[in-house]
């Protein structure tokens, strides 16, 4: 099989469904963006094998780059063919044990009384660059859901990527706690 088809030559790919559409659509916006969001999950994740206490935080992150590579296809694909494809939304479950996964790990951190700096260590800093390209995907998902009428199903789409930015924030503070980082305080005035 070869990788290059030619057929995006002139501006245009196609669905999953076959249907062609231009790159620039807000529909491959936002899914281009989840894709870009999972391959910096993938360089946390291989960053974080380098650590191997967070053996458990590596597993975590593939899962849920997987769920990210199915909400890249549940986009791919047009609503009238998603019965044909089998692709649904992420399930509410999977908000829920983000949730569930944020709490735990919030409860053995110090409270926090400051916003802090996204530094201190190359794993919270990844951390948190994946933060931000979690939450620049929501911006993309949201601009589509609104172009398109907005639905549902989309909109459990942007509160999975809304709380998986949330947890990757929480995740940065974690790592950085459990490798005895302290945490880098903002200071208006930059002072150390």
């Amino acid at each position: 099989m070869k990788v290059y088809t030619r057929s995006g030559d002139t501006g245009k790919t196609s669905l999953l469904s076959g249907t062609r559409v231009s790159k620039a659509s807000l529909r491959l916006d936002a899914y281009g963006t989840v894709d870009e969001l999972n391959a910096h999950m993938g360089v946390l994740a291989d960053t974080m094998l380098q650590a191997p206490k967070l053996d458990a935080l590596h597993a975590a992150i593939v899962r849920e780059m997987n769920g990210l590579f199915a909400l890249g296809s549940f986009l791919a694909t047009p609503d009238e063919s998603r019965d044909t494809y089998n692709q649904s939304p992420p399930a509410k479950e999977v908000v829920t044990r983000l949730e569930a996964e944020i709490d735990a790990w919030d409860a053995g951190l110090p409270e926090l009384k400051n916003f802090i700096l996204p530094t201190g260590h190359s794993l919270v800093s990844r951390a948190h660059v994946v933060r931000t390209v979690a939450r620049r995907a929501e911006r993309k998902l949201v601009l589509f859901h609104d172009d398109v009428g907005g639905s549902l199903e989309l909109q459990g789409c942007i509160q999975y990527l809304n709380r998986l930015s949330d947890w990757l924030f929480v995740l940065s503070r974690y790592v950085g706690h459990q490798m005895n980082i302290p945490e880098v305080v903002w200071k208006p005035d930059g002072s150390k």
